[in-house]
């Protein structure tokens, strides 16, 4: 038998008190809104040349910065988990002074312009860097303008995204998991990858996914410490900015490229930010 609740008086559902019609003061500014971000991606897709796009898509130099721009942003991704999920766990569980002070500095490269990134590398590890001339007097490693130097840039650039994703992962973590683990005398680093990292296992994929997609469109950064070479440091947005100037056609091309990699980005983080909402 179904029990009926009386609603309390004087309360009602939200959907309830909401009004029937919308206020156009709304709902026109809104269109406006949508009708500015789309009709960008809307000229790309009537612009691209789709007779001829495979035939495009094959053309050596649009291959070579297709593969160089996988592989960097694939490495970038692998250094931020490498340096970011440790990062992450410390600000997320170890107490310490001037953890705000950290967690600011980590994430000032979201709010840094690229090119203000690409010149505070040169800074550092530029061959009169503040770390690079001992790097280069010492080992003979220099990084700018290389291929190195265009996954640093885009580690720099990308690793806040994933600290920032594992770090909200780790305080909504279940605690209790990571304590009874303890109680039954497993160590600190058993816990750590036997029970914390798979409980935040969503996070860094999620952080990784962001973190990739952000290396894989990385401009500013790339070319002020890296530059812009064929076959050595041309990425798809270096491509595009410069086939902009000599041939349009292949700039669009490759725009496709990075607007498909966009959408299946969106595509593959839809159902946690739909489970977040």
């Amino acid at each position: 038998m179904v029990s009926l609740r009386r609603r309390p008086p004087g309360r009602a559902p939200a959907a309830d008190r909401l009004p029937g019609r919308p206020p156009w003061i709304l709902v026109l500014p809104a269109l406006a809104g949508l009708a500015f971000l789309v009709l960008p991606l809307a000229g790309l897709l009537v612009r691209a040349p789709w007779s001829t796009l495979g035939t495009r898509l094959g053309e050596p130099q649009v291959l070579e910065a297709l593969r160089l721009s996988l592989v960097s942003a694939t490495l970038a991704t692998g250094l931020c988990l490498l340096f970011g999920v440790p990062l992450a766990w410390v600000l997320a569980r170890v107490p310490f002074p001037g953890a705000r002070l950290v967690r600011a500095l980590v994430t000032v490269p979201l709010v840094l312009p690229p090119v203000v990134g690409g010149v505070a590398l040169l800074l550092a590890l530029g061959r009169r860097g503040l770390a690079g001339r001992w790097l280069d007097e010492t080992f003979g490693i220099t990084f700018p303008f290389t291929t190195a130097g265009v996954v640093l840039a885009e580690t720099f650039v990308a690793m806040p995204f994933l600290v920032i994703s594992v770090e909200g992962a780790l305080r909504a973590a279940d605690l209790r998991y990571e304590e009874a683990a303890a109680t039954l005398g497993a160590s600190r680093w058993t816990i750590f990858h036997r029970v914390t990292l798979p409980l935040v296992a969503p996070g860094i994929a999620a952080g990784a996914i962001l973190c990739w997609a952000r290396a894989l469109g990385e401009f500013g950064a790339t070319i002020t410490f890296a530059g812009n070479f064929p076959g050595r440091t041309q990425t798809m947005p270096l491509a595009v900015y410069l086939a902009l100037e000599t041939d349009p056609q292949a700039a669009i091309v490759l725009s496709l490229v990075l607007l498909a990699v966009s959408v299946l980005v969106l595509a593959a983080l839809r159902d946690r930010w739909v489970s977040t909402t």
